[in-house]
């Protein structure tokens, strides 16, 4: 498990870009924490970090943005208005857990019972201007993530 404290966007998108660097798909990343948290500033980080140039929006209204980088496939879920995890079969989430994508879950609790298991879950809690962040493996995989991202802290 990792805890760290960042203060403002720039920090908070810079660790996106480093737990994207430290990942390979397939991997599936929950972002957890209340609204205004930070969890789509981090998600913009990562996508930098996974070589997406354009804009980053935020999938409140359409519950999901694909991003086709070259080899590999990102999506960015944003389940906050879910009503019902069946309806994650409608966004045909199935059909996306492929061997080249990885997935990005914002309010992941909506859609429990309906989702493939997380590989890292990111916890974000607001702390007065700051925000307290836990990243945790929830796999083997996940496991791995966490050992890279720790080293790569210590390394500088």
């Amino acid at each position: 498990m990792i805890e760290l404290r960042v203060t403002g966007e720039a920090e908070q998108e810079a660790l996106g870009r480093r737990l994207a660097l430290n990942c390979r798909a397939p991997c599936i990343v929950y972002l957890v924490g209340d609204l205004g948290a930070g969890k789509t500033t981090l998600a913009r980080g990562f996508l930098r970090g996974v070589g997406y140039q354009g804009r980053v929006k935020s999938p409140t209204y359409t519950l999901l943005e694909p991003y086709e980088l070259g080899s590999i496939s990102c999506y960015h879920f944003d389940l906050y208005r879910l009503a019902d995890a069946e309806e994650l079969a409608y966004l045909g989430i199935q059909d996306l857990l492929t061997d080249d994508a990885l997935m990005l879950i914002e309010w992941p609790e909506r859609g429990q019972g309906g989702l493939p298991a997380a590989d890292l879950l990111v916890k974000i809690e607001h702390d007065g201007l700051s925000r307290q962040i836990t990243i945790q493996g929830g796999s083997d995989r996940g496991s791995e993530i966490i050992q890279k991202i720790q080293s790569d802290l210590v390394d500088g």
